[in-house]
């Protein structure tokens, strides 16, 4: 029979400490934003290929060629560090080191592979890692609105000369003058904004300031002072023909590179296709990506590159299989990259697994830009 004494031990045992929940540690947002893209990664590399390919097709994969494989995977991280130097080459001379800014870009590059509008989210995160590494916010605003949209401009000028080699290879298909007419379009539309910055400042200036008085937590003589500021450095970079050359000669080459890793991944596969024909693919494939429909153009990107390989030629089964090869490394793996990029920026890689949560649960918070973060004439941004 137990005694009273025997209960009150009983009751007051220690009980055992509790089960610790992983599932806490990392950030709800990443979680379910995790669940999503594996969800979309089963049906892009599992689904998607069912229906594109007949399955006797698969049998190309038992003959590739790991030589290349290897070689896309290079030419992949060589086209990343060139976008690093050209936002290096766009920022001022004692800026952060090429490390520092390569780790930033490529922790922009996850954030906007992961979230829709994934634009506007690594714009905010980037803003936020380069002025926490000294450098002013104009400065910082300058580089990643010149870096955005010189690319696209030079994206869209070696589209226009693929175009114009590839229609006498491959025909004048309606999708090649739709594109190349949105190109011009867009390529106007950029000279009309630098002549605004650069020749027309006073113009652009008094449309800011009005702009600014009527948009909530915005400070319209901050913004004018902006915008004074990214003129100023437009004319020092136009008359600065070395930089200018150098800022040109960087968003070439990422973009070229880019796309030797998809020719590459499809000579994987045993064909060596026009490079061309590939161009011209690969360029409408990245400038439909601009639409805002998921982050980094997936599904687009990838329906429209393997359509118009096949229509110049490309068998089906050749230009799925290299695509989604070349998705692989050029939308995939920069996440996680990027991921362990960010919590290296945050000093966090000795702090365990706790440590890195909270640096995830950081980033995903800082890719939320606020309007009335617009930097004072002086660079700096309110609290």
């Amino acid at each position: 029979m137990a005694t009273c004494d025997d209960e009150n031990v009983s009751e007051q045992a220690p009980s055992p400490p509790p089960r610790r929940n992983w599932r806490r540690l990392i950030p709800a947002p990443l979680r379910h934003s995790l669940t999503i893209f594996l969800a979309l990664l089963v049906v892009e590399y599992l689904v998607v290929p069912k229906f594109a390919i007949a399955e006797a097709s698969l049998h190309r994969l038992r003959h590739l060629n790991f030589a290349w494989l290897v070689a896309a995977i290079v030419l992949e991280g060589a086209a990343l560090f060139a976008y690093a130097l050209l936002t290096r080459r766009l920022l001022p001379s004692d800026g952060p080191s090429i490390g520092v800014v390569f780790r930033i870009d490529l922790a922009t590059t996850a954030v906007s592979h992961v979230i829709p509008g994934g634009t506007v989210g690594s714009a905010g995160l980037g803003y936020k890692l380069m002025t926490q590494r000294g450098v002013l916010g104009t400065d910082t605003a300058f580089a990643m609105a010149t870096q955005g949209l010189g690319s696209a401009v030079v994206l869209n000028l070696l589209l226009w000369v693929s175009l114009v080699i590839s229609i006498p290879l491959a025909g004048a298909h309606a999708v090649y003058l739709a594109v190349a007419l949105v190109g011009m379009l867009a390529m106007l539309a950029v000279g009309a904004l630098v002549y605004s910055f650069t020749r027309g400042e006073e113009s652009a200036a008094r449309f800011v300031r009005w702009l600014g008085r009527r948009l909530p937590r915005v400070n319209g003589e901050r913004l004018e002072a902006s915008v004074r500021h990214i003129g100023d450095r437009l004319r020092d970079l136009w008359r600065n023909s070395d930089a200018l050359g150098e800022a040109i000669g960087w968003a070439t080459t990422n973009w070229l590179l880019d796309a030797a890793c998809l020719w590459c991944f499809i000579a994987a596969l045993g064909r060596y296709f026009d490079p061309i024909l590939l161009f011209a693919a690969y360029g409408i494939g990245n400038v439909v990506a601009v639409i805002p429909l998921m982050p980094g153009g997936l599904g687009v990107v990838e329906v429209t590159t393997i359509g118009l390989l096949s229509a110049s030629g490309l068998p089906p089964s050749v230009a799925t299989l290299g695509v989604l090869g070349w998705r692989l490394v050029n939308f995939w793996l920069p996440i996680p990259v990027g991921a362990g990029c960010y919590i290296s920026l945050r000093g966090s890689r000795s702090g365990g697994l706790v440590a890195s949560s909270r640096s995830l649960r950081t980033m995903t918070r800082e890719a939320r830009p606020r309007a009335s973060e617009i930097p004072a004439p002086d660079g700096t941004v309110p609290e």
